[in-house]
């Protein structure tokens, strides 16, 4: 359609296709008829017999496509950004946060907190590190800028819970020292990128 059709208001020159439609009852027992004659139409009997087939494979015949949620898990993306993980060293057992804070400096909604001390061994330790998962947008700009590695998305997405604080627990993300064995190098969203040694440029000597 042209830019002058369309600006045409004039109706009378346009075709229009009038609807053979049946006319309208007048009568109790005639508009009655209407109803029943919309309402039980073959359609309908089709919809129903689809509906009660399939319930009848699920219950007896053992075809059940629902998942039994908790129980059952659907697979999720190793990319999902679900609740954080602080990851832990294997060799000795402290978690690889090393308390830069560029977290905490990145996160756009102000959830992270964290505060740092050194330890006996003159090491930076973390001693403060909440996340308000209240406040959380999983954005994963903290598992991008982390430089060791420490914070990931985990895959547990189940977050509801009746109290507040249960949304900033850091003990919720630190791996248990009697799982480290169980702990597997992250492969999702925040992960290092396989061919990140061939990126690393040697450092430039001044001599």
């Amino acid at each position: 359609m042209s830019l002058e059709q369309f600006k045409n208001r004039n109706v009378g020159t346009q075709n229009y296709v009038k609807l053979d439609l049946a006319h309208t009852p007048t009568t109790g027992w005639g508009q009655f008829k209407q109803v029943v004659g919309r309402t039980f139409k073959p359609e309908l009997f089709v919809g129903l017999w689809v509906t009660f087939r399939e319930m009848g494979n699920a219950l007896v015949g053992g075809k059940m496509h629902t998942t039994q949620y908790p129980f059952e898990k659907l697979p999720i993306s190793p990319r999902y950004r679900a609740i954080h993980d602080m990851l832990r060293l294997m060799e000795s057992g402290n978690y690889r946060c090393i308390g830069c804070g560029l977290c905490e400096k990145i996160c756009i909604s102000n959830c992270i907190s964290m505060e740092t001390k050194y330890d006996e061994n003159q090491r930076k330790e973390v001693s403060e590190y909440t996340i308000n998962f209240g406040r959380c947008i999983f954005c994963g700009y903290c598992a991008e800028v982390c430089p060791e590695l420490a914070i990931v998305h985990g895959p547990r997405y189940e977050t509801a819970s009746e109290q507040r604080a249960s949304f900033s627990l850091f003990e919720d993300m630190l791996t248990p020292i009697d799982k480290l064995n169980l702990q597997q190098e992250y492969d999702g969203f925040g992960a290092i990128s396989p061919n990140a040694d061939e990126n690393i440029k040697p450092t430039p000597l001044a001599y």
